[in-house]
This record gives structure tokens, C-alpha cells and sequence, in this order.
């Protein structure tokens, strides 16, 4: 992980499967404040969208799910 910032790993997952909750980003990648994370790659353009989760003991959770890359956002506004 050296060299790679927790925001670039972060999004790197997001483009890879499309989601994210704080569980997985702990545990991939020791980042624990996935919130913070996610503000961040939203004001750089990123579309983001946040759900929450309930498990089966009740407990709840929000998983982000990627909507647009920063990359397709910027072909649709230049057309």
C-alpha cells in the first residue's frame, strides 16, 4: 500500500465493484473514516450515492455505491 493514498485505494475499489462500506474499507485498507474519504472524492466530482444497511442483528450501516466516475461525467458534459 505504500505510494497509494487511502482516497485512491478507496476509489480504485469503488471503480472495480462499485461499493463500499466502512467494514470493507477497514479491513482492505485500514481506513477509518470512510465518510471523510467519500466527502472528498464527491467535491472532486465523483457521484456517489449512500445507502443504509441494516444486518440481521440490527445493527446499522452505510454502503456507497459509485454512480458515475469523475471520468464519465466529464465525457456526457462534453458532448
Amino acid at each position: 500500500m505504500s505510494g497509494i493514498n487511502k482516497s485512491q485505494l478507496v476509489l480504485d475499489h469503488l471503480n472495480r465493484y462499485g461499493q463500499i462500506d466502512s467494514w470493507t474499507a477497514i479491513e482492505k485498507f485500514r481506513a477509518t473514516r470512510l465518510s471523510s474519504i467519500i466527502f472528498v472524492l464527491k467535491s472532486k466530482g465523483y457521484d456517489i450515492e449512500s445507502k443504509w444497511k441494516k444486518t440481521s442483528e440490527g445493527n446499522r450501516f452505510v454502503k456507497y455505491i459509485l454512480i458515475r466516475s469523475k471520468k464519465w461525467a466529464k465525457k456526457k458534459i462534453g458532448k
